[in-house]
């Protein structure tokens, strides 16, 4: 006789979710069974997250929820109150959501947030839920964890804070992990740590439902794949048939938008930076005049040099991409090149002229030449200004006539791919790829010379980031805008690259070529985050861990 099936630790049928009118999610069903990973994948808006928080009921305020079947660990879940859901929440099913910082409560220590969860479900003896918070960090990665468990979720790192809150989500060992983009926020090194330790979860027997815009994350991980669409789910199955054989046209389009994988961009059009030679020739072309100019720069604070004798120098049109795991001194070197801090060494010349030349006039003149964009447009706009009030803000910093302003904040939005008759709504309202292009419209502006983008792709999903790609590959291009484009994501870096700079501890550790640096590394530290890089499968399964039996989606 065969022996029966475990019982799925989740396992709803025909989901459907509406908020008034309208479902955004429609006829779901899924299982996810112990030691197994069903990722869920699609677009910003197609549902996925709105799927896997209905799952623990937490689809939202006025939200409708119906299903014909909605089980956790074998008991019906569907009318279940919010008291019943807390015991649930943490001690059976783990939640680690994207967004740290508004995830952990800002007015105490990340320690004190862990050990909330450890007393609440009773999950150490008394007393030892400080001991226990260290364990848990250090499990995740987390350097000095005895210190940091004493910081705020401000003083940490992006990278830090998403780790703590997945050391806050295993720490009651619950059976079933729901992980919402748990490695957006995170350098491909420590991304990889992430994945082994869930990956370990895994093996151990926890289930795993993650949802994910990285379809090379999910390669890592999943057993199955459930890819939806506006609500829908258009295709499921195994995930190395999904991967590398995709029969639904929408499958295959995110697939192709997968950095890396993505035929040449625009970029090609641009006249090369000073160390590539002409295509079909040996010579090398007059190297393009320099914009910005970095010499022995150091920056001290306290005990910490983040910045430790970087030298650089960033042509007219050209991409020089900046990697380096977290606290490496890519933000920190970012904010001495937009003039937000001064160096303790060393000098910065934007266009021939120093920084610390310039009185104030002069700095914010050359302020308007040198622009960012930010990894969380969101939080960088003012919450009660509309678009159009940005853009203004913007455009009157960089001299335009008030009564021009209306018609160039028009084209500054056609000009980023967005319709004009988006100015009256507040960025709230917009999606993430929206809200990125809007912090691009709002940089150009000013029409700068320079424009440095911190993280400007990485919490859109592939098809969104794939399109803000090509956008500053066409700036580049059509107006000879030169970027210093800071990523852990290397496929990016790679895509959008002319030269890269390697960042470790403070120091460039290596630069060069693109093509030359990712094809033969020098650095030990460069080989290790190339090596730590997620790919997609080509004919197996995941590659951290054996796949589960196949089961029905």
């Amino acid at each position: 006789m065969t022996a029966a099936r475990p019982e799925p630790l989740v396992d709803v049928a025909d989901l459907t979710v509406s908020f008034g009118a309208t479902d955004v999610v429609s006829g779901v069903s899924l299982s996810v069974g112990a030691g197994e990973c069903l990722a869920i994948v699609g677009e910003s808006g197609s549902g996925k997250s709105v799927t896997a928080r209905s799952l623990i009921g937490l689809a939202g305020p006025g939200a409708r929820v119906t299903a014909t079947s909605l089980r956790v660990e074998g008991n019906d879940v569907r009318a279940l109150g919010d008291r019943q859901w807390r015991a649930i929440r943490g001690a059976r099913v783990g939640l680690v959501l994207q967004d740290a910082l508004v995830s952990l409560d800002p007015l105490r220590p990340v320690g004190q947030e862990i050990a909330e969860a450890l007393r609440l479900h009773r999950a150490v003896p008394r007393g030892r839920e400080p001991e226990r918070v260290v364990e848990l960090l250090r499990l995740v990665g987390v350097p000095e964890p005895e210190e940091r468990a004493a910081q705020y979720p401000h003083q940490l790192s992006g990278g830090l804070r998403q780790r703590a809150l997945i050391a806050s989500a295993i720490g009651c060992e619950p059976p079933l992990l729901i992980a919402d983009e748990p490695t957006t926020a995170l350098d491909v090194t420590v991304q990889a740590q992430v994945l082994r330790l869930l990956a370990e979860r895994k093996r151990a027997g926890t289930g795993l439902l993650l949802i994910s815009h990285d379809l090379a994350v999910v390669g890592q991980l999943a057993d199955r794949i459930m890819v939806m669409r506006a609500g829908v789910a258009v295709e499921t199955g195994e995930a190395a048939r999904i991967l590398t054989a995709p029969a639904h046209p929408y499958t295959r389009e995110l697939l192709a938008a997968v950095p890396g994988t993505r035929a040449d961009p625009p970029r090609t059009a641009v006249k090369p930076p000073p160390d590539r030679p002409v295509h079909g020739a040996g010579e090398r072309r007059t190297p393009p005049p320099a914009v910005i100019e970095a010499r022995g720069l150091v920056k001290t604070f306290g005990a910490r040099r983040p910045v430790d004798d970087v030298s650089f120098t960033l042509c007219e049109g050209e991409i020089l991409g900046l990697v380096g795991e977290s606290g490496s001194g890519k933000t920190t070197l970012a904010r001495l090149v937009l003039g937000q801090l001064t160096p303790d060494a060393g000098e910065i010349r934007v266009s021939g002229q120093a920084w610390t030349e310039m009185g104030g006039r002069e700095r914010r003149t050359v302020r308007t030449a040198v622009q960012m964009v930010y990894q969380d447009p969101l939080s960088s706009f003012d919450p009660r200004f509309s678009v159009w009030q940005v853009l203004r803000e913007a455009l009157r910093a960089g001299g335009v006539p008030r009564a021009a302003c209306p018609a160039r904040a028009a084209d500054l939005l056609e000009r980023v791919g967005l319709d004009p008759g988006l100015l009256p709504r507040r960025p709230l309202r917009l999606s993430g790829g929206q809200r990125q292009r809007v912090a691009i419209a709002r940089a150009l502006a000013t029409e700068p010379r320079v424009i440095v983008c911190d993280e400007p792709v990485s919490a859109l999903d592939v098809t969104v980031q794939a399109g803000i790609l090509d956008l500053l590959a066409e700036l580049r291009a059509e107006g000879g805008v030169s970027m210093l484009f800071i990523s852990h994501d290397l496929g990016v870096i790679r895509e959008v690259s002319d030269r890269v700079m390697v960042l470790d501890g403070g120091r460039v550790v290596e630069s060069g070529t693109t093509a030359r640096v990712f094809a033969e590394p020098r650095a030990d530290y460069t080989r290790a985050l190339l090596a730590a890089i997620p790919r997609l499968p080509t004919t197996a399964g995941p590659s951290l861990t054996t796949a589960a039996e196949g089961r029905g989606a």
